[in-house]
């Protein structure tokens, strides 16, 4: 099953990107015709092979093992209604963080663009490879980079290396909410 799910995704991210076969053959050096036999099979190929796809691809390996990958109308542009990014509510990311992802569907990003609504309480630190920048929506944010606190407001926005420790919390009578832009500098 899950091989079949990767053969899948191979053929549909190759389309959705507008490469033909020869393009792929170009750039991994792989014939057309085992492209063609795997984009046909169930069984997934090797991982080397899975990972010379992916970087043509413009994507990670375990976005070619996801059962989330979509076709787009354009795949060049993820137009969301307002109330429709995905919500999700995540424990390894930090406790009490409600984050709404807005754009999900999008392969080959290095963005992650969320609203985040942090917990009064800090519930634990955070360090990543990648850049953040936050903007204060509503309320106030403390947010605490490198052992150093800084009062973020409505209107307040920072940018900053997520390889540093840092972490924040909602202070005041309100919740706080931020959009939050991760960038990595792998793809997704």
């Amino acid at each position: 099953m899950v091989g079949e799910v990767i053969c899948k995704n191979i053929k549909l991210l190759r389309k959705t990107k507008g490469l033909t076969l020869q393009d792929l053959e170009d750039v991994t050096g792989l014939t057309k015709g085992y492209l063609s036999k795997i984009e046909r099979s169930t069984k997934a190929p090797p991982y080397s092979t899975l990972d010379k796809l992916a970087r043509a691809l413009g994507v990670q390996v375990n976005v070619l093992t996801s059962e989330k990958v979509q076709k787009l109308d354009d795949p060049r542009i993820e137009f969301i209604k307002s109330g429709e990014g995905r919500q999700e509510q995540t424990e390894s990311r930090g406790k009490g963080y409600t984050y709404r992802a807005l754009a999900t569907r999008l392969v080959g990003k290095n963005m992650k663009p969320y609203i985040i609504e942090p917990a009064f309480e800090e519930h634990g630190t955070f360090q990543h490879e990648g850049e953040e920048f936050l903007f204060v929506l509503e309320g106030t944010h403390e947010l605490v980079y490198d052992g150093k606190k800084y009062l973020m407001e409505e209107g307040d926005c920072v940018y900053y290396d997520a390889n540093v420790p840092h972490s924040g919390r909602s202070i005041g009578k309100k919740q706080a909410k931020l959009l939050a832009i991760l960038y990595h500098y792998k793809r997704y």
